[in-house]
């Protein structure tokens, strides 16, 4: 028996092999699904089985072509309902792979499918169990994806009822979750990406004994909005989607300046993917920076709207992978990217912008001297309140698109988040909605408290 969690750290997303005797499961798999075929193939096995814990609304499965390319049967739990072949199973149900058996438990509670697969090794004993969004590290999924369905209460009072399945398996038995620290699938994931039901019933917050109405009460407080594209890779999971391949194909047209130009023209969003420290010396007018050295797909999909048609500056040998991490989150309207990148674009003699970034110390100067120029953090409110700069106003990077137009495009804006990354991200967006006077902050709130400036931060 073999077991391999196969982590995207960008998506803080975990997939899973498991191969026995010639037979293999893949759970929860990315939309780039050769990685699981040549596996297979390198084990001598065949997949016979993809098991999906729900319908994931952060990014895109890799389930429909997997299944079409291997004619392995897609496997979800009780109540689920597609408009493509799958099995249903029931709960309690055992699946036999190989000389082991997988067992499915109607988990509901993050969504009324989702389910948890339970590995029954080649003695019989339960020996991991693969929890989907139901249970993390530290963790529950939340519950509010189903507005207007389900109330998040609701969600919530069947999740209570849904983990004492697994807190009843023994304590020894491994949990491996579908996401790890970072997702926003759940409140405060832990930073393991796994652990055992004995660890998660000592140290999880929504194991501990308290009352469905306790839980209920626990499990939904605090809880960001979720990003819109959630409701849109959910709605792709469930009905289908262009399969990848397409995709693929038709991003990968490498584009003249004059094509990229007139592709702009036309409406494109422009997504730059060079590291923030190259991208402000110089880019596109109206492109965005989401470096690929972040969590630039999720960035990209929290900012911009996933079905528009999108147009990609990479740096030269990194657009396969611009374009393939773009598509994990369901972006299927990419037409193309820059030939040659950036230098192409100065090559043409096109016009470019520039981001101007300041020092920590430069930040206090521009405070102290300019009462006019606004101090925007970016972080998460969490983050914010945890410690910030006195006189900073918090407008997270969730938040800014649908904070912006309320902004005042003449004003100043000093940007910062706790690095550079997600500031970068904010400064060019806010260029691209006619804000010009933007300069972000290098290092972030990071360097604002190794520099022990002047402006000293704040505990909330």
């Amino acid at each position: 028996m073999k077991i391999e969690q196969l982590y995207t750290n960008c998506l803080a997303q975990a997939a899973y092999y498991i191969e026995s005797d010639g037979e293999v499961a893949i759970i929860d798999p990315l939309r780039d699904y050769q990685m699981y075929i040549d596996k297979a193939a390198a084990d001598g096995a065949t997949i016979k089985y993809i098991f999906e814990t729900h319908f994931h609304a952060d990014f895109v499965s890799g389930h429909i072509d997997l299944a079409n390319k291997t004619g392995a049967k897609i496997v979800y739990g009780p109540t689920t309902q597609t408009s493509y072949p799958i099995h249903v199973a029931e709960d309690g149900e055992l699946l036999p792979l190989g000389k082991i058996k997988i067992k499915v438990l109607h988990t509901p509670g993050h969504t009324p499918e989702s389910s948890s697969f339970l590995l029954i090794d080649e003695k019989g004993k339960d020996h991991s169990v693969f929890t989907g969004d139901t249970l993390f590290v530290g963790d529950v999924g939340r519950p509010d994806l189903l507005d207007g369905i389900m109330t998040k209460e609701q969600l919530a009072g069947m999740m209570y009822h849904s983990l004492k399945k697994l807190i009843a398996l023994a304590d020894e038995v491994i949990v491996y979750p579908a996401h790890g620290s970072g997702s926003a699938c759940g409140k405060n994931i832990g930073k393991e990406t796994f652990s055992t039901i004995g660890q998660q019933k000592g140290n999880n917050y929504a194991l501990q004994p308290m009352t469905e109405s306790e839980f209920i009460d626990i499990v939904t407080d605090g809880i960001s909005p979720a990003p819109a594209y959630f409701f849109k890779d959910a709605k792709l999971n469930k009905q289908g989607y262009v399969s990848f391949e397409e995709v693929i194909e038709r991003g990968s047209k490498a584009l003249s300046a004059v094509e990229f130009d007139e592709a702009i023209k036309k409406g494109a969003n422009i997504i730059d993917t060079r590291l923030p420290d190259n991208f402000e010396l110089g880019f596109i007018p109206g492109a965005i920076n989401f470096g690929l050295n972040g969590q630039y797909a999720i960035w990209a999909a929290t900012i911009l709207d996933i079905h528009a048609p999108i147009l990609l500056v990479a740096k030269p040998g990194t657009e396969k992978e611009s374009l393939e991490r773009l598509t994990r989150v369901g972006f299927d309207n990419i037409i193309g990217y820059l030939d040659g990148g950036f230098e192409a674009w100065v090559g043409a003699d096109k016009k470019y912008d520039m981001v101007i970034s300041i020092s920590a110390e430069e930040l206090a100067l521009d405070s102290k001297h300019n009462p006019n120029a606004k101090i925007v953090d970016v972080r998460k409110p969490t983050e914010f309140k945890t410690a910030h700069v006195k006189v900073a106003e918090n407008i997270s990077l969730a938040e800014l698109p649908q904070q912006v137009e309320s902004l005042d495009k003449s004003g100043e804006y000093l940007i910062h988040c706790a690095g550079g990354y997600r500031s970068m991200v904010a400064a060019s967006f806010m260029k691209s909605k006619g804000i010009r006077n933007v300069k972000n902050v290098w290092g972030g709130f990071d360097m604002i408290k190794k520099e022990e400036v002047e402006i000293i931060e704040a505990k909330a």
